[in-house]
């Protein structure tokens, strides 16, 4: 569930232009286990967002998932004595990004996880690699197409139609919150991009960028939330506490993993995290909440992530 500022922007502080790990200071965590520690807490985001919306309305949940997270963050830059960015073209497009890679998709899952399970909702995160590649073809000069990317695109919406039950006129689907929850993944892609063309060579390094994103993220929320829903009357404490640490952990501490495996180990590498998110996101909504799973579900969801693999096969390690 991946929200930070892309990993462009990343490459640019740590100058990983290879797939070669930077030598780093010893951590005292191995990388292995931090990776595995993202995809578990990444993957049991929809589960949280799931029980967040049984008691708080969904932009209500998006909103203390920012707060949470942004707090995580703010700590972060007040250890490192991180200073916010300058600029005022630069917080222009963080303000853009935070709107693209985190209020509008947050707030997309909470709705779709209304009216369909959580493993649905995770595998439709899965999807963001193949709109990113259909993006990039267009609005990226540099990512030329073959024939193996264009081969895994297809391969991959065809996995999405077998998760959706194409061949049974998707019956038993919720058209609504299956659309939103594709359209938070476009979202995702869009805003990648987007960053990739406007904030990688900003200067400022990745904790500042992504503490302010998610700040005006916050903003945009506090400012939306009473527009759309009333104060709630009374406070659940099992979907406060999912909240909580969707935005603890999902949001705040993720982001710092994420920037610490990618400094460490590569971008190629890092991202592989999401490829377990849809599995560890099905077992956790199947075994915890009870969700049923036919057999379309799982099949489908290994044919979106082989071809969003293939998509990523020939991308330069630079970018």
């Amino acid at each position: 569930m991946t929200s930070a500022v892309p990993t462009a922007a990343i490459r640019k502080q740590t100058r990983d232009t290879t797939d070669t790990p930077t030598p780093l200071p010893r951590r005292a965590l191995d990388w292995r286990l931090r990776f595995g520690a993202l995809s578990l807490i990444w993957g049991f985001s929809f589960l949280l967002i799931k029980v967040g919306t049984d008691g708080y309305a969904p932009f209500q949940v998006t909103f203390g998932r920012l707060l949470f997270g942004t707090t995580v963050l703010a700590a972060a830059m007040a250890v490192k004595r991180e200073r916010l960015p300058r600029g005022a073209r630069t917080w222009a497009h963080l303000t853009v990004a935070a709107f693209l890679l985190n209020a509008l998709p947050f707030s997309l899952f909470a709705y779709s996880e209304l009216t369909i399970p959580s493993t649905l909702a995770g595998i439709c995160n899965a999807t963001s690699p193949l709109w990113g590649m259909a993006l990039s073809l267009v609005a990226l000069s540099e990512d030329r197409p073959t024939r193996v990317r264009v081969a895994g695109l297809g391969l991959g919406f065809l996995g999405v139609l077998t998760v959706l039950g194409a061949w049974q006129g998707f019956q038993g689907l919720d058209a609504r919150g299956t659309a939103m929850a594709l359209l938070a993944s476009l979202s995702y892609a869009i805003g990648w991009i987007y960053v990739r063309r406007t904030l990688a060579g900003s200067g400022a390094s990745h904790l500042s960028l992504t503490g302010t994103q998610l700040l005006l993220a916050t903003l945009q929320l506090a400012v939306i939330t009473p527009l759309f829903t009333s104060a709630p009357n009374r406070f659940p404490l099992l979907p406060l506490l999912a909240i909580a640490a969707l935005g603890a952990l999902g949001t705040g501490l993720a982001v710092l993993l994420q920037y610490g495996l990618v400094a460490e180990v590569g971008p190629t590498t890092a991202q592989m995290v999401t490829y377990f998110i849809p599995v560890i996101a099905t077992a956790a909504g199947v075994a915890i909440l009870g969700e049923s799973l036919t057999w379309s579900t799982p099949v489908g969801a290994v044919i979106v992530l082989a071809g969003a693999g293939l998509t990523q096969v020939g991308r330069r390690a630079g970018r």
